[in-house]
């Protein structure tokens, strides 16, 4: 399963990309906005720091500004996935870019039948939000099950891109439904490496070796 980070935080994801767990970066308005810099220049920093996909959002809600728009974002980087609503608009969008070989990611899945669409539709990733359903009283990790299960029904390429990530456990259902990515923000994927005996054991090699006195260096 590939890790993407969502965030627009450049020194958290310089910080993951060091560690080799980065496969590729989200953002959105939301996270451009939250860094309190400019959208263009953050985007293309990014893109310098990760050679994996790194998704753009338009923000037009009609076919031919997305189009305008999704032409200005892919040339700051060859990384550069547009990501689009899923909506009649944002399916005509991601139809005409990736006919053009343009990654497209189409976010806002919320149901199955959806999900069936941005494949059709020729999709490079699509990205239901597991966490939002979660918030609303509907388990979020079902809804992948089935777009899994659909997936493989049809054998589609588009890849599934679990969003709106929480906490671990949903890092560890989508892996093993066998998403194809999941998205989190740094701290969800930074907590990945928390467990009480890995401390204690470190403590206790720690103790043992400072009893001998010795050194490495």
């Amino acid at each position: 399963m590939k890790f993407f980070a969502d965030t627009a935080e450049i020194d958290d994801i310089k910080e993951l990309a060091a560690t080799g767990l980065l496969d590729g970066v989200t953002t959105n308005p939301s996270l451009i906005a939250k860094s309190g810099r400019d959208f263009m220049e953050v985007t293309k920093e990014i893109c310098g720091i990760t050679d994996g996909p790194v998704s753009a959002e338009v923000v037009a809600l009609d076919h031919e500004t997305m189009m305008k728009e999704a032409e200005v974002l892919r040339k700051i980087a060859d990384n550069v996935c547009i990501k689009v609503p899923l909506t009649i608009d944002g399916l005509k969008t991601c139809k005409a870019l990736t006919d053009d070989g343009t990654m497209v990611n189409v976010t806002l899945c919320f149901s199955a039948n959806q999900a069936l669409l941005a494949a059709k539709a020729g999709a490079t990733f699509v990205s239901p939000f597991v966490g939002r359903h979660d918030d609303n009283g509907v388990n979020g990790m079902d809804l992948i099950r089935d777009i899994s299960q659909i997936y493989d029904n049809y054998a589609f390429e588009t890849e599934i891109l679990v969003a709106s990530v929480r906490h671990v456990t949903h890092v560890l259902e989508s892996a093993l439904i066998g998403a194809d990515v999941m998205t989190a923000p740094p701290k969800v994927i930074k907590a990945l490496f928390n467990h009480v005996l890995t401390e204690k054991g470190i403590e206790g090699f720690l103790k043992d070796w400072e009893s001998t006195g010795q050194s490495i260096t």
